[in-house]
């Protein structure tokens, strides 16, 4: 599952993020979600999140 939309993605899940610096490269870093700090319900290129670790980045992917 892709993460453009909001109601997909809860505080939890293990997800996989492409950071700002890598997203030319494409290189994802997973996690898990500490925070959503998208406001609008979708986004083209991901719901941006902080992960636990740190991390802020888009969602790329929802893992299972």
């Amino acid at each position: 599952m892709d993460g453009k939309r909001r109601k997909d993605i809860k505080p939890g899940l293990n997800v996989s993020v492409v950071q700002k610096q890598d997203q030319r490269s494409g290189k994802l870093t997973d996690g898990i979600v500490k925070d959503i700090l998208t406001n609008s319900a979708t986004h083209p290129h991901g719901i941006k999140v902080r992960l636990k670790s740190g991390v802020v980045g888009r969602v790329k992917e929802i893992k299972s």
